[in-house]
């Protein structure tokens, strides 16, 4: 109920139309009691009247009545869907954005903890079966209970031991509603989450399609695919048995309770204590009002499942962002002095510490690089810097003040980036170039293009600088994907640059195109170099080498060479050996 009553505050901006939906169906399901109580008067006032003058006024008068009747009922049946269903949309609409935001806003150690196909599930399969049951709790729950209520009404107008006599069942009838909707939201859990682990699947291995066809591994996958798709088919089997033993339960013991009905209705009418017409009003209204409550047990099913799926969506909504601005954090005007990392200390789990003590200065307009053997921390202390994680120990500030102190944004309009690992989007090369404004200048966007060494490879495509790139690039070469995420970080025009082993992944051809493009990027900036390839920061104006954590040496090229430590060891392992 808890988690029932927290979907249902997502209705509170649209009450106006609910109010509206709710007088439409009080209006339908008078109509509909009134469409089966016209049965009592077409049986006594014209079958059973021995004045042929009141039935012939009858049977004129009737069939008008029974129209104007089911076209009203018509009309209503069609603003309530009409005003339901919008109310619905909107409100997963509402839910969509909502997730979505809560996601983006999370932090970097959430999605390392997380498949991208599990997310994608819960934005779109969760949220889609919650739309079952906020449409068939306005819609199909209140329309029923309301048809249920006038029906009743009507039972009891009609003949009130009879009425007493008929919902003697409805407490018999509720129990199936109960059990099966337990094992219809246990089913419902099961098969959630099996599909996320089917989008999972889906998604890594079209992402790598060609390590799949190169390692010859298309086998293996389909054999994954189909082990998940197993596992969904079974949990959705026991939903489908659990909703299809209740729905046989519910007709057998309806009919048990008509069948009640016309025996004792039947003998009043023989002695002649009531009359066809009130028989037939009330079976016709009694056989009107067990497809309601059964219609009860088929909502409850589909409420079972939104019940699942909401549980696991608020499950990211209750997860807090690890980063947040604290109270008070201010915008940044404008970098002027340094940024330093004091006593920096982190790890991404529990006493495994990446970083343990590390203290270095970048003062504005420095070219400062960071090496180091692979896993010794490098990349972790750009993802600081750009506050993607905050350190458990130690502070980094920027011209003294602490990043933390800093509105993330604002921090982040400060640094431009680009890393190994290239990512564009499926869009256009203008827009990728542009990413992040609304207000593209064209003149820019070749400016920073022909500043990244990519203006001659754009205008060669299609459609030039319109030219769709396809997902993450991939109509790109490698070298040209880079060119494009630095044209990025140019047209950003940011004053603190983080390059991230920028050219690590390039042949030698690309690699030169590139390092003349980050030669460009670099001007006028404050640069935070990571580097595999130490050619790419032999002209740094500091380089600190890191290993295990700690920083062990520091200095120019030529000081650390001339130290003959772990920074030589590296030179003569990517120059000397190839000598």
């Amino acid at each position: 109920m808890k988690t029932y009553l927290r979907m249902l505050q997502y209705v509170k901006p649209y009450l106006a139309r609910i109010i509206i939906a709710l007088c439409v169906m009080v209006c339908t399901a008078g109509l509909t009691a009134a469409s089966f109580y016209v049965i009592k008067p077409v049986m006594d006032k014209i079958f059973a009247n021995s004045d042929k003058v009141e039935a012939l006024k009858y049977i004129r008068l009737l069939p008008i009545a029974v129209i104007v009747i089911y076209a009203m009922k018509g009309i209503f049946t069609y603003i309530q869907g009409y005003l339901i269903n919008w109310i619905g949309n909107k409100i997963i609409w509402d839910m969509r954005n909502t997730l979505y935001r809560h996601i983006t806003n999370l932090s970097m150690r959430f999605f390392n903890n997380q498949k991208m196909g599990v997310l994608i599930s819960r934005i779109t399969n969760d949220v889609t079966l919650m739309q079952g049951a906020v449409a068939n709790v306005l819609g199909n729950l209140i329309g029923s209970v309301l048809n249920i209520i006038g029906l009743v009404s009507l039972l009891f107008y009609l003949d009130w031991f009879l009425a007493l006599l008929a919902i003697i069942v409805f407490p018999i009838a509720v129990l199936p509603i109960i059990q099966f909707g337990k094992k219809m939201k246990a089913a419902a859990r099961g098969t959630q989450e099996k599909m996320g682990d089917i989008t999972a699947v889906l998604n890594e291995s079209f992402n790598g399609i060609r390590i799949v066809k190169a390692f010859g591994m298309e086998e293996y996958e389909r054999k994954r695919f189909n082990s998940d798709l197993q596992r969904f088919f079974d949990y959705t089997m026991r939903g489908v048995r659990a909703s299809s033993m209740s729905s046989p339960m519910m007709e057998t013991i309806g009919a048990i309770g008509i069948a009640a009905i016309i025996f004792v209705a039947g003998s009043a009418v023989v002695k002649g204590t009531l009359t066809a017409g009130t028989f037939f009003a009330f079976i016709a209204a009694i056989t009107g009002l067990y497809p309601q409550v059964k219609k009860l047990n088929d909502m409850n099913n589909v409420i079972q499942q939104a019940l699942s799926a909401a549980e696991r969506v608020f499950e990211i909504l209750d997860t807090k962002p690890a980063i947040n601005d604290i109270p008070g954090a201010k915008e940044y005007p404008e970098f002027k002095n340094n940024i330093t990392f004091d006593n920096i200390k982190f790890a991404y789990n529990p006493g495994e510490n990446v970083l343990k003590g590390i203290n270095l200065e970048i003062k504005k307009g420095q070219v400062f690089a960071v090496v180091g053997p692979s896993g010794s921390g490098k990349s972790t202390t750009a993802d600081l810097l750009a506050r993607f994680y905050d350190p458990h120990e130690g502070e980094i500030k920027i011209d003294g003040t602490d990043i933390r102190h800093i509105k993330q944004e604002a921090l982040r309009r400060l640094i431009g980036i680009v890393t190994q690992e290239t990512i564009l989007f499926n869009d256009t090369i203008k827009a990728n170039i542009a990413y992040g404004h609304d207000d593209i200048n064209e003149s820019k966007v070749i400016e920073a293009a022909k500043a990244a060494n990519a203006h001659e490879f754009i205008i060669k495509q299609p459609e030039a600088y319109q030219t769709m790139i396809g997902d993450r690039g991939v109509r790109l070469s490698g070298g040209q994907r880079q060119r494009i995420a630095i044209a990025r970080a140019i047209f950003k025009n940011p004053p603190i640059l983080i390059l991230d082993e920028a050219t690590s992944s390039l042949d030698s051809e690309s690699e030169i195109l590139v390092q003349e493009a980050i030669n460009n990027l670099m001007k006028n900036r404050t640069t935070f170099v990571i580097a595999h390839r130490l050619s790419t920061v032999r002209n740094a104006d500091k380089i600190v080498v890191i290993d295990g954590g700690l920083i062990v040496e520091e200095g120019r090229h030529e000081d650390l060479l001339a130290k003959n430590g772990i920074y030589t060891k590296l030179y003569n392992l990517q120059f000397k050996l190839h000598e």
